[in-house]
Parts: C-alpha cells; structure tokens; sequence
C-alpha cells in the first residue's frame, strides 16, 4: 500500500494506456480458438464445432500456401539483409555531411515512409503501365517494345525488393544516425591522432559501437519474417493473379482465403502459425545472439 501510495500518481497517468492495451491486445485472444474450429457466423465463435487441426491440414496440404511461404521468407530474408545494409550506409553518410545537409536529406529520405502504399500504388502504376507508363515511353525511345509489368512475373522480385527498400530507408537510417551521434567524439579524434582513414574509423569504431542497435532491430525483423507488408504485395502488384508466382505471400494468400472463399478457420490457422513461428524465431535468434555476446542480446 505505501508503494501504491508513493506512485499513485504515475499509476493513474499510465491506466489509459493499460486499459486501451487490455482491451486490444488481451482481450482479443479469445479469438485463438478459431484456428481450431468450423467458424458459423450464426454460431458464433465458442458455439461453433470443433475441428482439430483441420484448418491446419488443409492449409499446408495445397500448392498455394507452399508458394507463398517461399516467397514471404525469400523476401524478408533479402529485405532484412539489404535494408539493414543499405540504412547503416546511409547513416554513416549521413555522419559525414554537415548538420544542415543532413536535415535535408533526411527530410527527402523520411517522406515515403509517411506515404500509403496506396498512394504509392498508383505512382508505380504510373511508372509501369503498359501504355502511358514512363518507363515504356523511355523504352520506346530506344526503339524497344513495351514491356506488359503487370504481367509479367519475372521482373517483380528486383520491382518489389527497390519498392521497399525506398519506404523503409529513410526511418530506418534516421534510427542508425540518431546511434552513430551518441558515440564519443574522443573515439574519433583518438583514430584521426593515429591516422586512421575515414573508412577505417566507420568500420572499427561507427558500426562496432552501433552493433546493439543493428542487432536489436535484426532481431525483430526476424520475429516478423513470416509477415509480409500487405500493402506492398497488394497494391504495388495491383493484386495483379499473373504476377503470383513471385508476389503471393502467406498475407495475401490468407487474404483471398477470407474474402474469396471465407474460410475463417483457415485464414486464423494461418495467423497463428505466423505468430507461433515468429515468437520461437525471435527466442532462438535471441538464443544465438546471447550465446555469441551477452551484452548484444535484446534479452
């Protein structure tokens, strides 16, 4: 009661926050039997059958799932190398500029994260239609064909990897600077005393001491590496069906399984695979991490 007594203050700022987060994030867990039942809208979710693990059965036994999971890992696999590479490039470019530059390319690189990919959607559609498309009108000044984007599976991989990397740079890279800006000045002016270059000092003392922060945030892609941005693979795709092949992935395919057949059951077992794959991910990341470096461990 004294403690209660002590921070009761700080207790009733924060009671909004519990309250919003029990609501949405707890209360909802009733929702995980779905997965393990034959959802009727006139049943409701407690009062439908039981089903075992036939949602799960059914959902790994056909061709689709298989092909999107490939693609969800390929993806996020090259996303998480290549973002992360890129973003700490950036940063350490970032380092280099004056205060004054760096706020502008900043500002330049942050906007797409802030625009929908609905919005971006049709800036690609711009760049890729078949008729009016600018990248076709440059094609064709070079005497060339026009390229049909929209259909044409074999060029989304390189379409789709540019398209997120261009979203996600600008906040991941202003995360990296904000760390590379609380390194130590005497760190830097030791390494210039002994002549290292700028590039030796980026590689021995910028990304080692920004190695938490890399390694914290790699963590957390992985837990999500069964995700994928749904908005990326829909409407940049324009949910285009003869670009599956490579542009499916495990949230578009439980998408169509809920609107197109509205398999309930289904599209839940498939988020909860998600989720239980991705909690064990980050668990035995994290596992690795600890047993390499304690000290770079997210816990």
């Amino acid at each position: 009661m004294k403690t209660l007594r002590k921070n009761g203050g700080l207790l009733l700022l924060a009671l909004p926050g519990i309250v919003v987060l029990f609501i949405f994030q707890y209360v909802p867990l009733y929702g995980l039997l779905l997965p393990f039942k034959d959802y009727r809208y006139d049943l409701g979710i407690l009062n439908s059958p039981w089903t075992g693990f036939d949602n799960f059965t059914y959902l790994f036994n056909g061709n689709s799932l298989q092909r999107a999971l490939r693609n969800t890992l390929s993806y996020n696999f090259v996303f998480i190398v290549l973002g992360t590479s890129i973003s700490v490039f950036v940063a350490l470019l970032f380092r280099e500029l004056g205060r004054g530059g760096v706020k502008v390319y900043q500002t330049v690189l942050f906007i797409p994260y802030f625009i929908s990919w609905v919005v971006a959607g049709f800036a690609f559609r711009a760049l890729l239609d078949m008729d009016y498309g600018v990248l076709n009108q440059v094609l064709g000044w070079f005497g060339q064909e026009p390229i049909m984007w929209y259909n044409e599976a074999k060029y989304w991989p390189f379409i789709l990897i540019v398209a997120a990397v261009w979203k996600g740079l600008g906040y991941s890279a202003v995360i990296y600077y904000a760390a590379l800006m609380g390194i130590d000045s005497e760190y830097y002016e030791a390494a210039k005393i002994d002549g290292a270059s700028r590039f030796r000092q980026a590689i021995s003392i910028s990304v080692p001491m920004i190695a938490p922060i890399i390694i914290m945030l790699v963590i957390l892609n992985i837990g999500k590496i069964f995700y994928s941005d749904f908005g990326l693979f829909y409407n940049v795709t324009l949910n285009s069906s003869q670009l599956y092949p490579t542009t499916d992935v495990i949230d578009t395919f439980v998408y169509r399984s809920l609107i197109d057949m509205g398999d309930l059951g289904m599209a839940s077992a498939a988020g909860f695979f998600q989720s239980i794959v991705g909690f064990v991910l980050v668990l035995l990341t994290n596992y690795i991490v600890r047993k390499v470096n304690s000290d770079n461990a997210l816990f």
